[in-house]
């Protein structure tokens, strides 16, 4: 008998325990070190946004998808939109033509694919929901501080580290885990869950190499 049957451990516990080193060595990404650092500039955010786009718009594709599934509706909530955001983080880095002026980059595109073809399944959506979205209610709350401490952006250029509809954040993160928690999964499921939490650290990862390429 495996140690999450055995224990019942909760599903949040499981992947914050299980990708803790993932997500330590997604902050040593030299690309995130030197943009949080400020030894970058604001055209570095800028390509960050750019491909955030589309690997949002994949995650809130699939969210569409999961409202319709019995188990996973109510882990889809409306005040982690962010698409919207991020559209407006891009009209003020890079003009009202930015969709003629951002470049996606294949990694990015490698990344939004995987999103889009592990859609249909609740236990691959709630791995990447929870990659994402607890990244940015938690982590992304630091780079927000840091982008206008370093490069002056605030408000305008970080709406998608804003959360206008969650007034307190802990209070918020605390009721996702809750809904995590209670998709009642079976053990293939969680397998199937942490496996792709992994798996999607690594995506992000590589985004990331490639922003150093180009920026570092």
């Amino acid at each position: 008998m495996s140690l999450a049957v055995e224990e019942d451990i909760p599903l949040s516990a499981l992947l914050r325990e299980g990708t803790r080193a993932d997500h330590g060595a997604a902050n040593s990404e030299d690309f995130i070190e030197q943009l949080l650092s400020g030894a970058l500039n604001r055209a570095a955010y800028a390509d960050l946004s750019a491909q955030l786009l589309l690997v949002y718009e994949a995650l809130e594709a699939a969210s569409a998808t999961v409202r319709d599934d019995e188990r996973g509706a109510g882990l889809v909530f409306n005040e982690l939109t962010r698409v919207p955001a991020i559209e407006q983080d891009l009209a003020y880095l890079y003009g009202p033509s930015w969709r003629d002026e951002i470049e996606t980059l294949p990694a990015t595109r490698d990344y939004a694919d995987r999103i889009r073809a592990v859609s249909g399944s609740l236990p691959h959506y709630a791995a990447h929901s929870y990659t994402r979205y607890l990244g940015d209610l938690s982590g992304g709350q630091i780079v927000r501080r840091m982008m206008k401490q370093h490069y002056g952006l605030d408000g305008d250029g970080v709406a998608f580290y804003t959360f206008p509809d969650i007034p307190k954040i802990k209070v918020f993160k605390d009721a996702y885990r809750n809904r995590l928690d209670s998709l009642a999964l079976d053990q293939d499921e969680v397998d199937t869950t942490l496996t792709e939490a992994h798996h999607a650290f690594h995506l992000n990862r590589v985004v990331f190499t490639a922003l150093a390429e180009i920026h570092c």
